[in-house]
């Protein structure tokens, strides 16, 4: 049976794990046009809208954090703003399709309420039925990032959670479920319960995009993220497979490293081994393309062995009959 009790695993463990497994080909750069010289990072992967293929991504200057949400469109291999497309003043996109709403959302930043000069953040959420009619109509607790929606097979709706402080450390995914996009308040999102045996306390991650598979299963894409003795940062795409009735799952895998993909600059020096998972197209032939942030500068994709394809050949009343 591939769901066993997780084994609580370090970076360094899932990086040497990682060496030994079917690795990443094909790394490609995405070439973004139309917002001057800004950075375009932390992309979406590329989803359908009124018929045409989109991508959300994170556009900032190099020397600064204040960042918008622009939607991108391709055109002779690049990517450029969609004429008439909302932008948001927001950090690290993402979107999902629930109930057959579009749903997006992002990072938003605010002036600290307690410490002068400082900023904290929030996730906020819209819906529509496309990105020209989106309204807001949710957020998340202050202080969390990377919470994410997936529908799941008998229609009610997965939500993964990241607290962090005296709950969740520096950053631990929980998990809960709503009946309706209107359940979505900052109250349900904390009491979310942890999924153990993922992250060290000196460690942390989140889930970037949850995927339903067609046996019910959920496949979460996220990134889990060190220190080194240096103070710089490495964070790696990762996944795992959540059965969302039995709360079985799967243990982390990694995706890729960043010397898979090509070179290229970092915002800081600090960031340089910063991959962060932005989203996964499933093929239909094994294979997928994982598109992501890389050293918070620019947007890559990479060709890989499609991650979830062996938990989803599985029956459930297999893996139940364990229960």
């Amino acid at each position: 049976m591939l769901f066993q009790l997780p084994t609580l695993k370090t970076c360094q463990v899932l990086v040497d794990e990682f060496r030994l497994a079917p690795q990443p080909f094909e790394p490609e750069k995405l070439r973004f046009a139309g917002v001057g010289d800004r950075d375009v990072y932390n992309i979406s992967a590329p989803f359908l809208d009124e018929g045409e293929w989109v991508i959300a991504g994170r556009v900032e200057s190099r020397d600064s954090e204040q960042s918008e949400v622009y939607f991108f469109i391709e055109r002779d291999g690049v990517w450029i703003p969609r004429e008439g497309a909302p932008v948001f003043a927001l950090q690290d996109p993402f979107v999902s399709r629930i109930h057959g709403q579009l749903v997006f959302g992002g990072v938003e930043t605010f002036p600290h309420p307690v410490f002068v000069g400082e900023h904290s953040w929030r996730t906020v959420f819209y819906r529509g039925p496309n990105i020209r009619r989106l309204e807001k109509f949710a957020e998340g607790p202050d202080g969390m990032k990377d919470i994410r929606l997936v529908e799941l097979k008998d229609g009610s709706i997965g939500v993964f959670t990241r607290p962090q402080g005296e709950k969740g450390g520096r950053g631990k995914i929980g998990f809960t479920r709503i009946f309706s996009l209107d359940e979505l308040t900052p109250d349900v999102i904390e009491a979310a319960p942890i999924l153990d045996a993922q992250f060290t306390d000196e460690e942390w991650g989140g889930v970037n995009e949850a995927h339903l598979l067609s046996n019910g299963l959920v496949g979460a894409l996220g990134h889990i993220a060190c220190f080194d003795e240096q103070g710089n940062r490495h964070y790696y795409p990762m996944v795992f497979v959540l059965n969302p009735e039995t709360m079985e799952r799967s243990e982390l895998e990694l995706l890729a490293l960043r010397s898979h993909f090509l070179d290229g600059p970092a915002k800081r020096p600090d960031l340089a081994n910063v991959v962060f998972s932005g989203g996964l197209i499933r093929k239909g032939d094994g294979t997928a393309e994982l598109y992501a942030g890389v050293g918070d500068a620019e947007a890559q994709k990479i060709s890989l062995i499609d991650p979830f394809a062996k938990y989803e050949a599985q029956e459930l009343d297999r893996m139940y009959a364990s229960v």
